[in-house]
């Protein structure tokens, strides 16, 4: 997953750097809606769960999954404003980068200093390589970040972080530098080992639901519902709330050519979260299996109600219109 989170760093930066994340008249929009459809689920998961032991629980709802977002949106875009697209995928980015920052915030746990000053020291080498290394050796890259999983691993904070600082530590470039962009050639070398390795071992591994024991409902419903809840009902909400405050006091504006209505059927899509929802769940019950189990079937359920809703919602769009 190190190496998923590498090749999601580099699209993220290079997001910051020279795509739709660039200035802040490209990034309000999608941002101010991100921050609304995180916020809005983990309030409403906590609503569920608040001061239970399935409190930990609160950053699964939180992410929408990039691949299978995108995947929906391209099934709808002749019934969708295909300007949308950019949305969806600017508002999946800045997810990621904020379930980033959650999951090395309150998923980390025995942090050890020495850990951490040695993972800080291998980055100012890092920093330094890319100031001063002119040939773009990726064997000097690829040993640094061996070298930096290692000492964030024993540090104790979540080891999947060092794919992302190690992104942010090497040099891009734009259109005119590609032929010299180390980074831009390693995330093309890694993205099919990422998408038909990885990420596919991931989902086998880690979307087997096993009922081990009595699964007790009574004990675990608070946490599905407040999963499922927080995907389907949080996230088109606080995608929905924030976006359209954001746009009404003039702080950001709506995609040019689309409509409320089309922002809202995206939203939906946005409840599809997979990866990195069962990611969080893992590491939030590690050893619980009832919880896990549970958070699992939660997570896949409102993948499926999202998916139909957004469906049945880009349809009756199109309806509309033929009328």
């Amino acid at each position: 997953m190190a190496i998923f989170f590498l090749v999601v760093g580099f699209e993220i930066k290079r997001e910051l750097v020279y795509g739709k994340l660039s200035s802040v008249t490209k990034a309000s929009f999608p941002v101010i809606a991100t921050v609304g459809g995180m916020a809005l689920p983990a309030v409403i998961f906590t609503i569920f769960n608040y001061k239970t032991r399935l409190e930990i629980g609160v950053g699964i709802p939180l992410s929408t999954d990039i691949a299978f977002a995108i995947g929906v949106f391209s099934i709808l875009k002749s019934r969708l404003n295909k300007s949308l697209e950019v949305f969806l995928l600017t508002l999946a980015v800045v997810d990621d980068l904020l379930s980033i920052v959650i999951i090395g915030i309150f998923y980390s746990s025995n942090i050890r200093i020495l850990g951490i000053m040695a993972s800080i020291v291998i980055i100012i080498i890092l920093l330094i390589v890319r100031k001063y290394e002119r040939t773009n050796h990726m064997a000097v890259y690829v040993f640094l970040g061996i070298a930096l999983w290692c000492t964030v691993f024993y540090s104790g904070i979540h080891s999947t972080l060092s794919g992302v600082i190690l992104a942010f530590c090497m040099p891009i470039y734009d259109e005119k530098g590609r032929d010299k962009d180390l980074s831009y050639r390693l995330q093309h070398k890694l993205e099919g080992i990422t998408n038909f390795v990885i990420l596919p071992l991931f989902a086998f591994a880690n979307t087997g639901i096993r009922l081990i024991g009595s699964f007790d409902f009574s004990q675990d419903y608070p946490l599905m519902i407040g999963i499922i809840a927080g995907l389907v009902l949080g996230k088109p909400l606080g995608i929905m709330t924030f976006g359209y405050i954001g746009n009404l006091i003039k702080i950001a504006k709506k995609p040019a050519g689309s409509s409320w209505y089309d922002v809202f059927v995206v939203s939906v899509i946005a409840g599809i979260g997979f990866t990195m929802s069962l990611f969080i769940s893992e590491i939030a019950f590690k050893g619980a299996n009832v919880e896990i189990s549970a958070s699992k079937i939660s997570i896949l359920i409102a993948a499926v109600i999202s998916t139909i809703l957004s469906v049945i919602l880009a349809m009756m769009k199109k309806k509309a219109n033929m009328r």
